[in-house]
């Protein structure tokens, strides 16, 4: 008796190009959108409950502009890094940006050290457990 061969599926060449991956889309818009938060709250603190004037306005584009480029430039390099630099990288952002919203305030600059210290470990230490549980 004779059987036919099995064949390999026919795959059309739309169908792989119709995947699109937006994860570079994702992570800019997700970096503005927090560029965006951060700049807002850090010209709010710098005003200090006066008028708006255009150096508020200046001051709040250019902290959230800066905070947003740093955002994206870790996004785009930290997959590369191993999950403990990655990790880290990510607290010492996050404790650089809220210690340095905290001492806008006013306060002294251990307070504000203290501040982002423990918010920079909270924060890497999430994300070395979500690197650590999703890393293959």
């Amino acid at each position: 008796m004779a059987h036919a061969a099995p064949t390999a599926h026919r795959r059309h060449p739309y169908r792989q190009t119709a995947v699109m991956d937006h994860s570079g889309r994702n992570a800019l818009i997700r970096a503005l959108l927090l560029g965006l938060v951060y700049g807002v709250w850090a010209a709010f603190i710098q005003r200090q409950m006066g008028p708006v004037d255009a150096g508020n306005v200046f001051y709040g584009i250019l902290c959230g502009a800066l905070f947003a480029a740093c955002m994206f430039g870790l996004n785009r390099v930290g997959p590369r890094l191993k999950r403990e630099v990655h990790a880290t990288a990510y607290g010492v952002f996050a404790a650089i940006a809220v210690g340095y919203l905290h001492s806008l305030t006013g306060a002294s600059v251990l307070s504000s050290t203290v501040i982002g210290l423990f918010s920079g470990l909270g924060v890497g230490g999430m994300a070395f457990y979500r690197y650590y549980v999703r890393e293959p």
